[in-house]
């Protein structure tokens, strides 16, 4: 361990699906889920804002399918979690027979459908942009220490929070700062200790604040938190830090597609490319560019060949080809610098719209591989499950050694 004087933090939040943000997300995901297992080639872009009780649903799509949007939206909101049947009053949070969803939906503009749809059979991509992806050796998922641990403990109290509706309200934020003891421990993915713990999670009116607290120390204790990082007698935790949060859900802080993009990637470790992945469908290469980028930044720092790197990826509206690749390892490549690593990349895999989705099987989410709902209330990356995280070509990568 460092000497305690020494001190280098560095803080990730995450927030759970019960979050109005993250409501928003699940919900237009839904929508892209319906979408696509009707009809495979739709196109969507739905953005949800959810306020109060109304839920607006706008943006374009352009499919042989024309699902119930409304039960989309409150099925989607009663698995999340507001099911009506908490121990809280319709005053304190959202019931889904109170919802009312607004439906404002256009076509797709036909002059994307062009540059997207092209003979050959090749996708263009839905948009310009930039994206990046990025892999950390920190943790066993190769993801960087402080949004995973943070990610393990709101997975925790909200999973808590449904089975005990008696109790906790789904609206829960957690926070960890990770210390690691000095700059070059955390340019080399060195965490050196749990330094603090931030847990927000609404509770019935008739829990104590002292009562809360104990529930949700237990529910740290029990979150499976590395033995050694995280030490509870050396270990700053904040819960409930106001006292009283009761009032949660949209009826108290709206939410919006799109809001959450730092939590739904690395935490502010690496820097993110310029859109939202939720409400997309496979085209738009915010989602589908994230996730090449995430795959090749993990397969880079699996092989052994860095500690931690970032993959940056460009596109042009209606281009299938990426417009630029470029990889950074921060200094931490082994045997291959980021020059060779980016040529690499850039001639091993030509990364269009229509290599990514039938390489991760974008075009049909199910229930028996992934369905993008279930990402948007997850995280975008980090999830063994995922496709787009299966190191599946190591030896591509460890051939360069």
């Amino acid at each position: 361990m460092e000497n305690n004087n020494s001190q280098y933090l560095f803080t990730s939040e995450v927030v759970s699906a019960g979050h109005p943000d993250k409501c928003a997300d699940i919900i237009s995901d839904s929508i892209v889920d319906a979408l696509l297992i009707a009809d495979k080639d739709s196109r969507v872009a739905s953005e949800v804002f959810v306020a109060g009780k109304h839920v607006i649903v706008g943006g374009e799509v352009a499919s042989k399918n024309h699902p119930d949007y409304v039960d989309i939206v409150k099925q989607a909101l009663i698995k999340i979690g507001y099911d009506g049947k908490s121990a809280f009053t319709r005053e304190q949070c959202l019931y889904p027979e109170d919802v009312d969803v607004q439906v404002l939906l256009n076509q797709q503009s036909p002059d994307i459908n062009q540059g997207v749809d092209q003979t050959s059979g090749e996708i263009g991509a839905g948009d310009q942009g930039i994206m990046f992806g990025f892999a950390s050796s920190e943790t066993k998922e190769l993801m960087p220490a402080a949004i995973m641990y943070a990610r393990i403990l709101s997975d925790k109290v909200y999973d808590f929070a449904l089975k005990n509706k008696d109790k906790l309200g789904v609206d829960i934020k957690t926070q960890v700062t990770v210390d690691y003891g000095s700059k070059e421990n955390f340019e080399n993915c060195k965490p050196q200790k749990i330094h603090t713990i931030v847990v927000s999670a609404p509770s019935t009116e008739s829990m104590p604040i002292e009562e809360v607290r104990e529930l949700l120390k237990s529910l740290i204790d029990d979150a499976g938190l590395p033995s050694e990082l995280y030490n509870p007698e050396d270990c700053i935790i904040h819960l409930n830090p106001t006292g009283r949060y009761v009032n949660h859900s949209s009826l108290h802080d709206s939410g919006l597609t799109g809001r959450k993009l730092i939590v739904d990637s690395f935490g502010g470790y690496s820097p993110i490319g310029g859109g939202a992945q939720s409400s997309k469908d496979y085209t738009k290469v915010d989602r589908s560019g994230l996730y090449a980028g995430r795959w090749i930044a993990k397969h880079i720092v699996g092989s052994g060949l860095a500690k931690k790197c970032s993959v940056q990826l460009s596109y042009a509206i209606g281009v299938a080809k990426p417009v630029s690749i470029s990889v950074d390892t921060f200094g931490t490549f082994t045997s291959v610098d980021d020059d060779a690593l980016s040529k690499f990349v850039l001639e091993t895999f030509s990364l269009t719209p229509k290599w990514i989705t039938d390489k991760f099987g974008l075009d049909k989410p199910s229930k028996d591989t992934f369905l993008y709902a279930d990402v948007a209330a997850r995280g975008q990356v980090g999830q063994s499950d995922y496709p787009w995280e299966k190191l599946d070509s190591l030896e591509l990568f460890e051939a360069l050694k």
